[in-house]
């Protein structure tokens, strides 16, 4: 059985949109140095701007 990580102990960094912080998720664990946005939204705003 696999190790359970606690989500305290995840990588985090700030949103360049809004600036809250947000976690690392095992669907970026390639691009995590390229995610840049915690959300669509953030993504979309950042784009209009």
């Amino acid at each position: 059985m696999a190790k359970m990580t606690k989500k305290a102990d995840l990588p985090s960094k700030p949103c360049a949109a809004c600036g809250r912080p947000f976690a690392w998720r095992r669907k970026w664990a390639k691009v995590w140095d390229e995610v840049r946005y915690c959300s669509d939204r953030c993504r979309f705003e950042a784009k209009k701007k």
